[in-house]
């Protein structure tokens, strides 16, 4: 209140002093523009301008307060706009997680470009026009994912690479995979796709080359690149061969094998697995000497059943010599099977055929093997021994045959009844 008081006199003492002025010398003011002149008084221009300014500031004041309304209800759209995107965004992730996937792509799509997060829209939707075998559709909502947030180029495209991969575009998905791999070195689950691709496509030298990224980064237990190393060079080492020409010569293959074994990791080098498959590759190469030196090599260094039982198939470049490395290893190994049956085939080869039935019967007084059976049965047949031949036999098929059901002795007067019974028609 005293504040409006004092203004109060302010004004009035102004207004007396202007008033005041305004009697003893009213002023003089000329105004002329071309042929036009305008003749006033100065404090009545003065007064003529302070209304103006005045004017001027009340339209002013009215022209924004007009505009006003004007940005609320646009603000209020824009809100509005959200909620409405935001509620069809969650009623179509609802949809695609009960695999309604038309219902999920028609939300999403509509509310991809009100929504703060169309990235996901577009995503979503794509995979549910995946799901509905919409393959352009598809291939068109990650385009408008690119051209949205085009700075999640890695996300959209896994996206597109687990959508190929389902459909079967192994060679483009596998072009993807590569480039995501120059972006993102790093992404273990990129490296996880691309061995899976490199596994469907059989591309073994590719997965040669990721593996060891595979275990440096920990994308998969130990236990599993373990056993996805030895089948990839398993399969390099059995298609060496095949990718040789036809005409090619066995010295040729042995280079070709000999360098695919030097290839291996020194885990699996000494894997009884990798062995047997490269003495078989031996084989079929025609180096079956270089089988048997390098089969008696692997058993020096660790005494293996399975590789000693090979050992007997394996046909070395001496016969005699061979026997005779097998029966040195009798003084470490008295006990065993293996050796017993391996001795057996190659006293067989020797022709020393008496040794021969004495080994294998030792062996199975050890280890009862239908193998063993088979070969001893075939040897005494071999001799003329039939009888005993047959006895053999019977003991291999009963040994073979302890799950077989029963069978009961027929009745002899039963018999004769159902034979003397008339037929009936």
């Amino acid at each position: 209140m005293k504040r409006l008081f004092l203004l109060l006199l302010v004004i009035l003492a102004a207004g007396a002093w202007i008033g005041e002025k305004m009697v003893k010398d009213p002023g003089y003011v000329l105004i002329s523009y071309d042929e036009s002149t305008m003749e006033t008084s100065l404090w009545v221009l003065l007064v003529i301008l302070s209304i103006g300014f005045i004017a001027l500031h009340i339209a002013v004041n009215i022209f924004f307060k007009a505009r006003l309304p004007t940005e609320k209800f646009r603000e209020w759209r824009e809100r509005r706009g959200a909620r409405q995107a935001h509620g069809k965004t969650l009623k179509g992730l609802l949809a695609f997680s009960e695999g309604k996937w038309w219902q999920a792509q028609r939300l999403l799509t509509q509310a991809a470009d009100s929504s703060d997060q169309p990235l996901i829209n577009y995503i979503a939707a794509a995979r549910a026009a995946h799901e509905q075998r919409e393959d352009g559709a598809a291939d068109e909502l990650l385009q408008k994912a690119r051209n949205s947030v085009p700075q999640a180029e890695i996300a959209i495209s896994i996206t597109q690479v687990q959508i190929q991969l389902e459909r079967g575009q192994l060679e483009p998905c596998l072009a993807a995979l590569l480039r995501l791999r120059r972006l993102a070195p790093k992404h273990t689950y990129v490296m996880r796709l691309l061995k899976d691709v490199y596994v469907r496509l059989q591309d073994w030298h590719g997965l040669t080359n990721l593996i060891p990224e595979l275990r440096k980064h920990k994308v998969l237990k130990e236990e599993e690149i373990a056993a996805l190393e030895q089948t990839c060079y398993s399969e390099l080492l059995g298609s060496t061969l095949a990718k040789l020409p036809a005409e090619a010569d066995n010295d040729t293959r042995l280079q070709a094998l000999t360098k695919e074994w030097k290839s291996l990791p020194s885990s699996l080098s000494h894997d009884k697995a990798m062995i047997q498959r490269y003495i078989a590759q031996l084989i079929t190469a025609g180096s079956e000497d270089k089988a048997e030196s390098f089969l008696r090599d692997q058993i020096k260094r660790e005494w293996d059943e399975d590789l000693v039982n090979l050992y007997g198939r394996v046909k070395g470049e001496d016969a005699h010599k061979q026997l005779e490395v097998a029966k040195g290893w009798l003084k470490k190994n008295p006990d065993s099977a293996a050796l017993k049956l391996t001795l057996g085939r190659l006293a067989m080869r020797n022709e020393q055929w008496g040794k021969a039935v004495d080994y294998m019967e030792e062996s199975l007084a050890l280890e009862k093997r239908p193998e063993t059976y088979n070969e001893l049965t075939r040897l005494l047949q071999h001799l003329g021994d039939n009888k005993r031949s047959l006895s053999v036999m019977q003991d291999g098929l009963a040994l073979m045959g302890n799950d077989l059901t029963p069978l009961q002795k027929p009745d002899p007067e039963e018999e004769q009844s159902k034979e003397s019974s008339p037929s009936h028609t």
